[in-house]
């Protein structure tokens, strides 16, 4: 493993199988459909293993809707914010289900649609979100129509809807409360249609959660109102598969002990600095503490603290976790660090480099 330059994220397949695993669970134990997020994870070299455990694909762009089609099969969604004149067409051709963010674009995009499935993103206006940023119910929100006579006067366009108002949400409490008034604000509209996405950020990966629970409840709404119930997992299907590998390249002391490494929050973890949140860095134990800190010139390049048994030296590799979702989606060049390598564990404990990026591909994403 140690002869793959740093930095790299690796995916481990056997722990991403953990979270496939209660994948088909869900599956085989409440009904629903499950497609992958790829906004949250779109890295195609692991996709031979997770299409045998999901339904297909859910985008937020033609080019991931391309991808979708293209490299993971099965059932291919499209939904975006808002589509574009000029690439509606090539959507709906790679598409199978289409989904519209508002009455307007569903409007004016009816003639487009060539017979496909079409829905309607709702928003209920709750929400589990720790975030303003993330909250598709905050102030003067653009995601979704939130007018039940409006939405029912346009249901009999539509086949379904997709309904995302999640966000990291480990409590399935919460969970069952917000599809409770979800369904006392818009029955009249669910008992309509074919089909009702339930979105993504449910976090039923998460240790301890209630399957068992979730399972019943997706069942009951199914059956309620008729409808196949789909869910969008991003983060929840890859969640403690992935690390960040790194190298120790400097050690210093303003106050506390920092250890500079080969990588950037900014450029390479992006969402740790955006939820200004702290990267797992080993297991928390250790005499010796170091504030881990990115190579970039940003002040705040920081992963966070971490504890290890003995002295930091340079040339260490460090692990850092979580570097599954929306990271490898989400890397750019700031400051023209490298980009990191992509590489797999296969379940045997081979590790085999699947992607490397080089300067060509820095010059040429510029001009």
């Amino acid at each position: 493993m140690h002869t793959i330059p740093t930095p790299y994220y690796l995916i481990d397949k056997s722990a991403l199988q953990r979270n496939l695993d209660a994948i088909d669970y869900i599956r085989e134990h409440s009904g629903a459909k499950v497609l992958l997020a790829l906004k949250c994870f779109a890295t195609w070299s692991v996709f031979d293993l997770m299409r045998r455990h999901m339904d297909g694909t859910t985008s937020s762009s033609l080019y991931e809707v391309k991808l979708g089609r293209q490299k993971f099969g099965g059932e291919t969604h499209a939904y975006s914010v808002a589509f574009a004149d000029h690439e509606i067409d090539e959507v709906v051709a790679h598409c199978d289900k289409i989904i519209f963010n508002s009455a307007n674009q569903l409007e004016r995009y009816a003639s487009r649609v060539q017979g496909k499935p079409v829905g309607l993103r709702l928003n209920p206006g709750v929400s589990c979100a720790g975030f303003d940023l993330a909250d598709p119910a905050r102030a003067y929100s653009r995601l979704g129509e939130s007018d039940p006579d409006r939405i029912l006067s346009l249901a009999g366009r539509l086949d379904g809807v997709m309904i995302h108002n999640n966000c990291e949400n480990r409590d399935f409490a919460r969970f069952d409360d917000l599809l409770a008034q979800t369904e006392q604000r818009f029955a009249p509209v669910l008992r309509k249609l074919k089909w009702v996405s339930l979105g993504g950020g449910i976090s039923f990966t998460a240790q301890g959660y209630p399957l068992d629970a979730f399972c019943a409840r997706l069942r009951r709404f199914a059956q309620e109102y008729g409808v196949q119930v789909y869910l969008e997992p991003g983060e929840a299907a890859v969640r403690h598969s992935t690390t960040l590998e790194v190298s120790v390249l400097d050690i210093g002391f303003n106050g506390k002990q920092l250890a500079v490494v080969d990588s950037s929050t900014e450029a390479h973890m992006l969402d740790l600095l955006i939820y200004r949140e702290t990267a797992p860095i080993g297991n928390g134990a250790g005499e010796h503490q170091y504030m881990i800190c990115g190579k970039t010139c940003l002040a705040g390049d920081i992963f966070g603290d971490a504890r290890f048994a003995a002295p930091l030296q340079i040339g260490d590799r460090i692990s850092i976790g979580d570097a599954g979702g929306y990271t490898m989606v989400k890397k750019n060049w700031f400051n023209g660090v490298n980009m990191p390598s992509i590489a797999v564990k296969e379940a045997d404990g081979s590790v085999r480099l699947v992607r490397e990026f080089s300067f060509d591909e820095y010059v040429n994403s510029l001009s």
